[in-house]
C-alpha cells in the first residue's frame, strides 16, 4: 500500500511541477515561444481556464496523496522506536581483535635506550 501511495504522489508530483511551468507568466503567452499570439495557440480563452484547473485538481491530488502518505507512516511506527534492545548491564560483549588492552603489545615496543 505504501509503495503504490509512494509511486503515485512521486508521479503527481513531477507532472504538478510539468503543469505549473508549462503556464505562462502575467507578463509573457504561451503562443509568444512559438511565433503566434496566444490567441491563435490555444484559443482567446480556453487555455488559461483549462491549465489552472488542471493545476488545480493536481494540487489537490498531491495534498491528497502526502495526507494518505502521512497516515501510512504513523500507522507502522516510528523509525526511532524500533530499536535493537539492550542486553543486561553486567554483560559487556567481549572486544575483537588481539589488542584488547587497548595499549601497544610488548612485541611492538620500541627498545630501551640504554643511559650512560
Amino acid at each position: 500500500m505504501f509503495t503504490l501511495l509512494l509511486i503515485i504522489h512521486v508521479m503527481v508530483c513531477i507532472f504538478l511541477i510539468f503543469i505549473v511551468l508549462i503556464q505562462s507568466g502575467k507578463g509573457a503567452e504561451l503562443g509568444a515561444a512559438f511565433g503566434g499570439s496566444s490567441q491563435t495557440l490555444f484559443g482567446s480563452r480556453g487555455a488559461a481556464t483549462f491549465f489552472s484547473k488542471l493545476t488545480t485538481i493536481a494540487a489537490i491530488v498531491f495534498m491528497l496523496s502526502s495526507l494518505s502518505l502521512a497516515v501510512v507512516s504513523a500507522k507502522t511506527g516510528s523509525v526511532v522506536k524500533k530499536t535493537i534492545p539492550l542486553k543486561e548491564k553486567g554483560s559487556v560483549p567481549p572486544a575483537q581483535g588481539p589488542a584488547q588492552g587497548g595499549g601497544v603489545q610488548p612485541s611492538q615496543q620500541l627498545p630501551s635506550q640504554p643511559t650512560k
